[in-house]
């Protein structure tokens, strides 16, 4: 019964992301930036600058590279390791190809999401900030209902569809390595969880902000070890990649689909992986305190170019130098997704790297359960949720990591997706409604940079949006508000 359900969700999901999701993702992608004169481009180097030079928060605060480590809590995880792999065996190899594409413009998503949580943020009482596209919808196009589907829509991913494949993963890899019963895995992965998620979104950037770069470098330290002792191999892996994207040789593009289903893995999993448009890291780009709202929106687009690009083109390499010894396109099938880039790291470095592996998973995983947690935490605020709710969000993202740890992969993938779908289309349809306000925030802070100061937002500098709809966290002391220039009709 249930795998008949999870075949047809899958069928269901297959058209929804084919002829819905990457249709919008490329809209949005491909407008943004346009309008920001490719701002993913030009403020390249301003985006690598802050990631180094932005550790200090406000009093009490998140510091920028608190949120943006929140942030990569989720972005580098299972998508990297496992989704990269079901990629790859779906799409063939063709498919890093499409996820590079979709990392492109996905940037410029990525960074006007950032900014507009960052316009729209709300102060939280204790020093923090809340916000996200719950609140930049209801706030941006004045319906607190059309926030409130997003809010609801997002809590059940995070709370629900996120933990299960994040813990899947780890089971998965933990038993297939060393014979650990999936059922093990459930409870000592649902006990860590609820020992950290009590913390509150306070505790979940204090472990991520350490725990995501040391992960990040332990995976990238491997990949790099894997890359010199096989360099000969780097041509021919770039060959297979291009050749697969545009079908130019048999029996490299997708199993079932040809170039189709290499386009449609290569976008849905790298949609996954970097979560640009999912409307997901906005919520953790608003707990930021920052100057001015375009320096989050430029963090938080780094993150997309150096989750895609660095990460899972890591993640792929890795698998193509273990070559038909561990994986044929083809013929190797979704099931071996869980173990594919475990095995392929042990199939090149020997099997003394099967703990490891197992350690970086581990790690992958569970950071990414904690980052869902605070995302989902964000949502409850927005909903005005009493209290007690907490606890059972609390309660329910734990028991979801057990049960995910013992549920099959293609099961809690297929759930994944679904949910993904869901958020994703509610979020880039607000922000195509909402371009105007990146525009305008992205004007005044280069206006602000060439004039050679460290740009602060003014809202009065904002001429073409109805200043009186930004969150008091911009409002406060910035003196009198001249009549703001709404130029009807122009986006």
């Amino acid at each position: 019964m249930l795998a008949d359900t999870t075949q047809a969700l899958g069928a269901i999901n297959d058209w929804v992301y084919l002829w819905v999701v990457i249709g919008l993702l490329v809209l949005v992608g491909v407008v943004m930036t346009v309008r920001t004169r490719g701002v993913q481009f030009r403020l390249f180097g301003e985006m690598v600058s802050y990631i180094t030079r932005s550790r200090e928060g406000g009093e009490g605060g998140i510091s920028s590279f608190q949120a943006f480590a929140i942030g990569m809590a989720t972005r580098i995880g299972i998508g990297n390791i496992t989704g990269v792999a079901l990629a790859v065996i779906l799409g063939g190899p063709g498919a890093v190809f499409w996820m590079w594409m979709v990392s492109l413009i996905g940037m410029a998503t990525a960074f006007a999401e950032a900014t507009l949580a960052q316009l729209f943020k709300e102060p939280a009482g204790d020093g923090t900030f809340r916000g996200g596209p719950a609140y930049y919808i209801a706030r941006g196009t004045r319906s607190k209902a059309f926030g409130g589907v997003f809010a609801v829509l997002l809590v059940g991913t995070m709370a629900v569809a996120m933990p299960m494949v994040q813990a899947n993963a780890i089971s998965t890899v933990a038993h297939g390595s060393h014979g650990i019963p999936q059922a093990v895995s459930a409870l000592v992965l649902a006990a860590l969880t609820a020992a950290v998620v009590m913390g509150g979104v306070r505790g979940v950037a204090r472990v991520a902000e350490w725990l995501t770069p040391l992960m990040a470098l332990g995976y990238i330290l491997i990949g790099l070890v894997i890359l010199t002792l096989n360099l000969g191999s780097i041509p021919g892996f770039l060959g297979q990649i291009f050749a697969g994207a545009f079908g130019l040789r048999e029996g490299l593009a997708g199993v079932a689909g040809g170039v189709w289903a290499t386009v449609l893995n290569g976008v849905r999993r790298g949609l996954f992986s970097n979560e640009a448009g999912m409307g997901t890291n906005p919520n953790a780009a608003a707990t930021a305190t920052v100057r001015h709202p375009v320096q989050q929106g430029l963090i938080q687009s780094f993150g997309v170019f150096f989750d895609t690009f660095f990460i899972c083109t890591m993640t792929a390499f890795i698998i193509f130098a273990a070559g038909a010894g561990n994986y044929l396109p083809g013929v190797t099938g979704p099931d071996a997704a869980g173990t594919l880039t475990t095995g392929s790291v042990l199939y090149s470095l020997g099997g003394w790297m099967a703990w490891p592996m197992t350690i970086i998973v581990f790690f992958f995983g569970y950071s990414s359960i904690l980052g869902a947690y605070a995302y989902a935490e964000v949502n409850m605020s927005y909903l005005r949720a009493p209290r007690w709710s907490y606890r059972v969000l609390r309660m329910v993202t734990v028991a979801c990591t057990g049960v995910g740890a013992v549920l099959a992969l293609t099961t809690v993938w297929t759930l994944m997706d679904t949910a993904m779908a869901l958020v994703t289309v509610v979020n880039l349809v607000a922000l195509l409604m909402l371009g105007r306000w990146v525009v305008e925030a992205l004007r005044d802070y280069e206006r602000q940079r060439a004039a050679g100061v460290e740009p602060i937002l003014d809202p009065r500098a904002l001429r073409r949006v109805d200043t009186s709809l930004l969150s008091a966290a911009w409002r406060a002391d910035s003196g009198p508000e001249p009549e703001p220039e709404v130029l009807v009709g122009q986006d």
